[in-house]
């Protein structure tokens, strides 16, 4: 089995975790909506991540909507103490699966309330504030009255640590004036780069970054170049990209999610991979000839 403790650990929030999680939105239906085909097998790889030493699960209650939840509570509830669940609120899912903005007090309120009790917790790890201002990535809004909500539930003890989704680094500015942010979480993979510079300076602060789709998310990342170099490594490209991310930066903390066994085990053994500074060079091109 591998140690994905060779990838390293870092901090969120209070508490020190390995730097490849688990992300639990494919475990809902298809354009995570409903119910998985197969909730045994989604209950199966939520075990098997733990058993290999995942200590970090994201999800959120608008996976579904509440469908992520009620099984990682059914396959791991009670949690083991070193196991941080990172949810997320602001936004609420419509009845043809659309996803739409829930900023106002109540539905934010409603949103922690609905993660504390399908989790089965008595406080949530961390709350990421999900911005909706562009559903598609990053856009300058004003976040001080939904942060300020979620900062008073902190303050009531049904929150630990905030975060924030989607956001830019202004927002992220602007979110330390009402409370500490111990973590960011943007779309970032090999070929989409925008947050570099972002990545960098929250390194330099100590504050971990999530990056979501980090292998492409539903349409899976596509390189010659990358495919090249996984095959001289003896690798799935795949494998090869999540290895760029965890040598990319230290505060990166990687969540990269499935609903097979099989996937799980090889996200996994990406703590395995090492990337000399030649082959980084060589992936850090692929971004470039993107465009990104």
């Amino acid at each position: 089995m591998t140690d994905i403790a060779k990838a390293g650990t870092f901090k969120l929030g209070d508490r020190t975790v390995k730097r490849l999680g688990y992300g639990a939105m494919q475990l809902a239906g298809p354009s995570v909506f409903g119910p998985p085909k197969d909730r045994q097998a989604a209950i199966a790889v939520l075990r098997e991540a733990v058993a290999s030493g995942v200590d970090h699960i994201d999800t959120s209650d608008f996976y579904g909507p509440h469908v992520t939840n009620h099984i990682i509570r059914e396959a791991l509830h009670p949690y083991s103490d070193n196991l941080a669940i990172v949810t997320k609120i602001g936004a609420k899912r419509g009845a043809d699966a659309s996803w739409n903005k829930a900023f106002s007090a109540d539905e934010l309120t409603s949103a922690v309330h609905d993660n504390l009790r399908n989790l089965g917790v008595e406080a949530l790890d961390v709350v990421n504030l999900r911005l909706m201002f562009d559903v598609h990535g990053p856009a300058e809004g004003a976040i001080e009255e939904p942060l300020s909500v979620l900062a008073g539930l902190q303050k009531q003890g049904l929150v630990r640590h905030v975060g924030l989704s989607n956001a830019t680094a202004k927002q992220v500015a602007d979110g330390r004036e009402i409370t500490d942010i111990v973590c960011l979480q943007n779309q970032y993979n090999i070929a989409h780069r925008e947050d570099d510079a972002l990545i960098d300076q929250l390194a330099a602060a100590g504050t971990a970054y999530v990056p979501f789709f980090p292998l492409g998310g539903f349409s899976p990342l596509q390189s010659t170049a990358l495919s090249e170099i996984a095959v001289k490594l003896g690798a799935t490209p795949m494998q090869v990209a999540l290895a760029w991310l965890l040598k990319r930066k230290p505060n990166i903390l990687l969540i990269p999610g499935t609903s097979s066994l099989g996937h799980l085990r090889e996200n996994l053994a990406a703590a395995d991979l090492e990337l000399s500074g030649e082959t980084m060079q060589a992936l850090d091109r692929i971004a470039a000839e993107k465009g990104a």
